[in-house]
């Protein structure tokens, strides 16, 4: 495949990822709290989460194992975040939710499924056909600021999720309101997280690939956030009025 069409078609699917920021500032995707057999099917959450995550893992290996082997500094290190991310989503962070017997449907996972694919073949293909970073491009500024980026934001994506496990006992299924921290300022720190650490990849790596990823996360995780901070003012009336959903003093 030739750049211009891969070009091509990551500007389609980038048009297609803007069009569904839309469609999920009208219609809340259903797994979580808002899970309904309205939807069809449904699979163990984790179970979910594990396969619709390690999809991910596998297409974007399959597509850059090539360029892997030949010890490219900057691409292993990109490597290396993405598999770090995602090891997390995939396998750590399922094993610690506390959400025993809770479902999501089965087209919210394939639908997840769907978006992996094409999110981490685009990246690892790109990578193995197209990439041709220099050895000091990691000393870049677009590098050094992406890697801070990419960095603090997983931190406060994991801690955020750790806090919010937290609020939950062993034998809970409700929910709580969170405070503290980030959790002062917005209603989901670990969406804001996530946006920031895939902001950030994009500046580090510096491709279309990586920008489609981070149009596609803020296309998904902002409406969610978006839908959370509604669900929390709806279900608790002392919850903080002060409170953005998701961007600290913005949205």
């Amino acid at each position: 495949m030739s750049f211009s069409l891969f070009a091509i078609l990551l500007y389609i699917w980038i048009g297609l990822g803007v069009a569904t920021f839309f469609l999920l500032l009208k219609v809340t995707a259903p797994f979580g709290r808002y899970s309904s057999v309205k939807w069809g099917p449904l699979i163990d959450n984790r179970m979910g989460w594990f396969i619709m995550e390690a999809t991910v893992l596998f297409t974007f290996w399959y597509q850059a194992w090539p360029v892997l082997q030949q010890n490219s500094t900057p691409v292993l290190i990109m490597a290396g975040l993405f598999t770090l991310h995602y090891v997390n989503r995939a396998i750590i962070f399922p094993l610690r939710l506390r959400t025993k017997g809770k479902k999501m449907p089965v087209v919210i996972m394939f639908s997840a499924i769907f978006f992996n694919l094409i999110n981490g073949s685009s990246l690892g293909y790109y990578f193995s056909h197209f990439a041709d970073y220099s050895a000091d491009w990691i000393n870049s500024v677009p590098f050094i600021a992406g890697l801070i980026l990419f960095c603090a934001g997983m931190i406060i994506n994991w801690t955020a999720d750790d806090h919010l496990i937290h609020l939950r006992k062993q034998s809970e299924t409700g929910y709580r309101i969170p405070y503290g921290k980030l959790f002062t300022y917005i209603s989901c720190p670990n969406h804001f997280g996530e946006i920031m650490e895939w902001f950030g990849y994009a500046l580090l790596c510096w491709n279309l690939p990586a920008l489609a990823f981070f149009i596609w996360t803020s296309a998904n995780l902002i409406p969610r956030a978006i839908s959370h901070h509604r669900w929390y003012r709806q279900h608790f009336p002392d919850y903080p009025t002060e409170r953005k959903s998701v961007i600290p003093f913005i949205v």
